[in-house]
């Protein structure tokens, strides 16, 4: 299996796939920390793999959503994006509508 199609795996199994450095338990870098923490606060469940304990996965990432950083938020099997992102996302409601479905 290639690294495309072992991230394709990951992300059509999962409802929520979060690419992040660490683990959801211990988050390694604060960017990573944040995404998980808006997670939570959203009560959802999620995937993750942390892309420290894999280079192939670290790098493969980048390249299969084109985008060079983590941690990176893919839903219903579309990436989402960064930190940035997830935390404009959250602020306006956006992403829990997203993630609950608009009849929360």
């Amino acid at each position: 299996m290639t690294i495309d199609e072992r991230i394709q795996h990951e992300i059509d199994t999962h409802r929520i796939m979060l690419y992040m450095k660490g683990t959801p338990e211990l988050p390694m870098c604060g960017f990573s920390q944040t995404v998980v923490e808006i997670l939570k606060r959203l009560n959802v469940e999620f995937a993750s793999s942390d892309v420290l304990k894999d280079m192939e996965v670290r790098e493969g990432i980048k390249k299969f959503s084109d985008w060079p950083t983590i941690p990176q938020l893919y839903v219903d099997g579309e990436f989402i994006g960064g930190c940035d992102i997830c935390v404009e996302m959250y602020q306006s409601g956006e992403l829990e509508k997203l993630l609950k479905g608009s009849d929360s």
